[in-house]
């Protein structure tokens, strides 16, 4: 993964929506992403895919001089997400989204919150997503992962450097 990319993407999670899901993600951050996944059960697959790309993304959070927190409010047609992230020792997921019983592309949708899950600990992040409007399934999880996209982008970000007065 390179943070300072272009959004070129190459993912093979074994799941089309989560492989829809983390290029648009990548795309909204700037991040050239590739990631592969071995083929097996699906669920496995998506964590695999959540600890990997947090793993990832780990050390360019917390390089010196890195911000190490974003937040971003992105719309995907009717829906709206609020997602805000820190660099953290101590992972946490903090979401008001529940998509247990709804499906996608043949996927229990709770599956993306496996995936979120796995990439805060793989990161080890404060993560808060927070659906502010939105019904349609699809039009939630990109408005989500677009904005975790952004709010990863300006966590990696190079802090400003403070001025000096001039004299």
């Amino acid at each position: 993964m390179t943070v300072a990319g272009t959004g070129a993407v190459n993912v093979a999670t074994g799941v089309s929506v989560l492989d829809h899901l983390l290029g648009l993600l990548a795309r909204y951050a700037s991040f050239d992403l590739a990631l592969e996944v071995a083929p097996g059960d699906p669920e496995e697959e998506v964590r695999a895919a959540g600890r990997a790309f947090g793993e990832a993304l780990a050390e360019p959070l917390r390089v010196e001089g890195r911000s190490g927190h974003g937040s971003a409010v992105v719309p995907s047609a009717e829906a709206l997400a609020h997602v805000t992230l820190e660099a953290s020792d101590e992972p946490l997921l903090v979401s008001n989204v529940d998509l247990s019983g709804a499906r996608l592309g043949g996927m229990a949708t709770d599956v993306v919150a496996s995936f979120l899950r796995e990439f805060v600990d793989g990161a080890s992040l404060t993560l808060h997503v927070r659906l502010v409007d939105g019904s349609d399934t699809q039009h939630v999880l990109e408005a989500i992962f677009k904005a975790l996209g952004v709010a990863l982008a300006q966590a990696c970000r190079p802090r400003r450097q403070k001025e000096e007065p001039h004299g």
